[in-house]
């Protein structure tokens, strides 16, 4: 999301605009305001309103629920990044006395720490978070519900530990690192942990009349770093952006990418649905479109950030109902919409700058047993293993600067690719993770496990 573009289509911005209008008339919101990101920059917006004359903009601020927890997510990669901690340490080891100390820093964030989804009553989201000034509050008398690491079960405590590990090793407030951290750096003025006009006040609609009760506005306490945050589509589009290609004055693009990885073993529904969790982030396919982001809502409010890394496009909503609408669905409207009318024109084509014939001499067409597969050299410096039929394992591979390459993706993720040279110097075969790869299909000439038949291959008469 780094490249300019121009405007969106006049058919395809009617397009978004009816898609809002028709969730904002059948979700009966008081107010909805969206907006898309193309080219790393916000390319449409728009809004509706019950109230005449009082239509939302860019600026206006929405509570945005448990998006805060892809934000709190952020700062604990950040310590991650500074080696502060690991993400396989338990938090015992920095935030000792919790109760729930054996559960690892990644599986809070993944939510499979097996900790309960709730803190014990009332309901904290209407309620004062002064209710529950300690984290034993928040956890309560039995946290965990679930052994830890075995299922993704959705945790809001689970991230209040997370904010109490970042104010523990940062010695600050969880609000003012994130200020200080992510917020300025990013330059994210209308996002914080309070309200500032002009912002949305958040409304219930009964289910059954078009009528409307305010909902309280309360301040989370504790639970803040689960959902304090309030935010405008503005912001969230900027932070969108962040979260598409990193920005090393908070996270770089490779830490930004492993939140993108689904982290979470996915439930029999989740699997169903293409829905998965990584690092603080959602992960789902929808309409055969990879989608990332984070839903959230509040009592008065429900919000959605959803990106489609391959289409370039991001999509903001937010709206100021309880339920009714579904922000989900329709951020990954938005996107489809974008992605279907205007299609992503690719980059140029480029070559390599500088070829280097040690590197030449690898690519082609290899064969892991009577698997073919092409190795692409890109102008990116990357090695692409793919296979020549429609199934089967495809990596990228990236450079050590010893004549080895580290997989990027797929099962080769994190696999050395080696080549492997006979005593003449000449090429013999590929060793990608203990896998031999050879010119030809059990080429008798390399060093295929399990030997080759020396009577070499035949018909039956």
């Amino acid at each position: 999301m780094t490249t300019p573009q121009e405007e969106l289509l006049p058919a395809t911005r009617r397009a978004l605009l009816h898609r809002i209008a028709l969730a904002q008339s059948e979700g009966r919101a008081p107010s909805l305001v969206a907006a898309v990101v193309r080219g790393g920059q916000v390319v449409w917006e728009g809004a509706r309103t019950s109230v005449d004359g009082h239509g939302p903009d860019g600026n206006v601020q929405y509570r945005i629920g448990s998006i805060t927890k892809t934000f709190t997510a952020v700062l604990v990669m950040r310590l991650r990044d500074e080696g502060l901690l690991d993400l396989g340490d338990p938090l015992e080891k920095h935030l000792p006395g919790t109760g729930a100390g054996e559960v690892t820093v990644a599986e809070l964030l993944a939510h499979t720490g097996g900790l309960a989804a709730e803190s014990p009553a009332p309901w904290w989201e209407r309620t004062p978070g002064t209710l529950r000034p300690e984290l034993a509050d928040v956890l309560g008398e039995r946290p965990s519900l679930h052994p830890s690491g075995r299922r993704f079960h959705y945790s809001n405590p689970g991230y209040t530990l997370l904010g109490a590990l970042v104010e523990e090793l940062r010695g600050v407030p969880w609000e003012e690192a994130l200020r200080r951290e992510v917020l300025e750096p990013l330059g994210l003025d209308r996002t914080g942990a309070h309200p500032d006009m002009p912002y949305a006040g958040g409304w219930a609609v009964h289910p059954w009349a078009d009528a409307l009760l305010p909902e309280p506005v309360e301040d989370l306490g504790r639970m803040a770093p689960a959902g304090q945050l309030w935010s405008t589509t503005r912001d969230l589009a900027r932070f969108a952006v962040f979260l598409a290609n990193g920005d090393d004055r908070v996270l770089s693009a490779g830490t930004v990418r492993e939140m993108r990885a689904p982290a979470a073993p996915a439930e029999t529904a989740d699997l169903a649905a293409g829905a998965s969790y990584g690092l603080g982030l959602q992960v789902q396919h929808h309409d055969g479109r990879l989608l990332v982001g984070h839903s959230g809502s509040l009592p008065g409010y429900v919000a959605s950030l959803m990106i489609g890394l391959e289409d370039d496009v991001a999509a903001v909503v937010l709206a100021n109902c309880t339920s009714g609408l579904l922000t989900g669905s329709l951020g990954a409207d938005l996107v489809r919409i974008v992605a279907e009318a205007e299609p992503r024109i690719p980059e140029p084509w480029r070559p390599l700058k500088d070829v280097d014939p040690a590197v030449l001499e690898l690519v082609g067409q290899w064969y892991w047993g009577t698997h073919g597969f092409a190795l692409r050299w890109t102008a990116d410096g990357l090695l692409s293993l793919a296979p020549l039929a429609r199934a089967g394992r495809r990596s990228r591979f990236e450079p050590n600067g010893d004549g080895t390459w580290t997989g990027l993706e797929g099962y080769y993720a994190g696999e050395l690719l080696t080549p492997v040279r006979r005593p003449d110097g000449t090429l013999s075969h590929l060793d990608v993770g203990s896998f031999v790869f050879t010119r030809q299909p059990y080429d008798d000439e390399a060093a295929v496990p399990g030997g080759v038949d020396p009577e070499g291959w035949r018909g039956i008469g």
